[in-house]
């Protein structure tokens, strides 16, 4: 198992994500996010990682959707990224934690107009009675805008996921896969690591 060892699982992380960006045809940063409501019930989509650092991994929403409603009531998430391409993927839990307003700001900045517009426009994961009726309030945004800076809106912003469990998965023949998982009770506790059984 010796191509999938690190002190630090953000190390490892860093160099399978550097490998998948060249690899992959679209989307590197596409992961499956899974959440729970307060019933236990759970639901997952994909979403995209838009950042990871020491502290976690980033990702943003409209806070009033499906999946910004369940992390409110039970902020315990998983999280999966597969690479196909290197028959590999990556798995994180732990706690969804709200971004702070600077950094979903600058993020929301970053972003091409039409989508930020899009952020206001769509009432994410309600009843919608047809296409015309988002594009209606497109063009409405749009017109409330005009050439002016757009804003971030309240109900939309960032999450960071700060694991206490991170498993690096890679195939192998056989299905004799390697896994290594890096877990800690305490997000200012040390990694432990150990190997799984395939």
């Amino acid at each position: 198992m010796s191509d999938i060892t690190a002190e630090d699982p953000f190390e490892l992380f860093g160099r399978w994500f550097e490998e998948a960006g060249r690899s992959e045809p679209a989307d590197p940063n596409a992961m499956a996010l899974a959440t729970v409501d307060a019933a236990g019930r759970p639901s997952v989509r994909m979403v995209l990682l838009k950042g990871y650092d020491a502290g976690g991994f980033v990702f943003y929403t409209n806070l009033e959707s499906r999946k910004g409603r369940q992390i409110a009531e039970n902020p315990q998430v998983a999280l999966c990224l597969h690479w196909k391409s290197l028959r590999r993927q990556v798995r994180v839990e732990g706690e969804a934690v709200p971004v702070d307003a600077a950094e979903a700001d600058a993020y929301f900045a970053s972003r091409p107009r039409a989508s930020r517009i899009g952020a206001w426009a769509s009432e994410q994961s309600r009843p919608l009675e047809g296409r015309w009726a988002l594009e209606k309030r497109v063009a409405e945004f749009t017109a409330r805008f005009g050439l002016g800076e757009v804003p971030r809106p309240p109900h939309w912003s960032g999450f960071r996921v700060v694991p206490r469990r991170i498993e690096f998965w890679q195939d192998q023949a056989f299905r004799l896969h390697d896994r290594l998982v890096y877990s800690r009770d305490d997000p200012a506790a040390a990694w432990r690591t150990e190997k799984l059984y395939p």
